[in-house]
């Protein structure tokens, strides 16, 4: 039996958060009502990646699509909360556009600031200030361990770096100094300190460290793509990486 609902030719947010209610309720779709944050929370690391494919692909109607998907997993989220009487949808904008609001000083008050480096400076001392973080390690540690690994260093080493301590030592040589402590015995240790060194490299040259292995990545499977295509013997002298 289909439910009551009313079809359009052109939706809006508020359609998106009743078919979602709809789906979730007595009579609605049974895998969707039996969700819940851990079961799909995977699901929203997936869209997200999507979005950066489609953006990386400059694929307009790609990214339409996937910020949809986005977009849904917020309002399946949301929904669960609201069931259960915490918080809805409208909680979840009205909570980001207070931050929004609070975070731009130079928009929305009367500080001045002459240019972007500026801009971030006051961003984080304001994150700090709300959040109520008195020291540098306090809001290192906010940064969610979840997050890839390479990146998770970066953005450590980088608030790091902004409290003045910096690396004391050249980044190459920090690389070197690893990648020779390797000689001496391969652990599950030392090879997390030597891509550690290597994200400072990176850092200190500006350049992304997850961008940059993703490149490689890329040029690895061309190479794999060429190779599988060789003869026999020309396989048996190939050297992939």
């Amino acid at each position: 039996m289909s439910v009551d609902y009313t079809f359009k030719d052109k939706y809006n947010i508020y359609d998106l958060l009743e078919i979602m209610r709809i789906l979730r309720a007595p009579g609605g779709c049974p895998w969707d009502a039996e969700q819940d944050h851990e079961s799909i929370k995977k699901n929203f690391i997936e869209e997200t990646y999507e979005v950066v494919e489609a953006i990386n692909k400059c694929d307009n109607e790609l990214l339409l699509e996937e910020l949809g998907d986005v977009l849904l997993q917020v309002v399946f989220h949301a929904q669960m909360e609201k069931e259960k009487g915490v918080f809805d949808f409208d909680d979840v904008a009205d909570g980001i556009c207070k931050k929004l609001i609070i975070r731009h000083p130079h928009v929305f008050d009367n500080i001045d600031v002459n240019n972007t480096d500026e801009v971030l400076s006051n961003w984080d001392a304001i994150k700090r200030s709300t959040k109520n973080q008195k020291s540098t390690t306090e809001a290192m540690s906010s940064v969610p361990r979840e997050l890839p690994a390479l990146m998770r260093s970066e953005k450590l080493q980088h608030k790091a770096a902004k409290s003045g301590a910096e690396l004391d030592v050249d980044a190459v040589d920090f690389v070197q100094t690893k990648a020779k402590a390797i000689e001496n015995g391969v652990t599950e240790e030392s090879v997390g300190e030597l891509l550690f060194a290597a994200v400072a490299l990176a850092r200190q040259n500006k350049i992304d460290p997850e961008e940059a292995l993703t490149k490689i990545a890329d040029k690895f499977l061309e190479d794999f793509g060429e190779y599988e295509k060789a003869p026999e013997d020309v396989k048996k002298s190939a050297k992939l990486y």
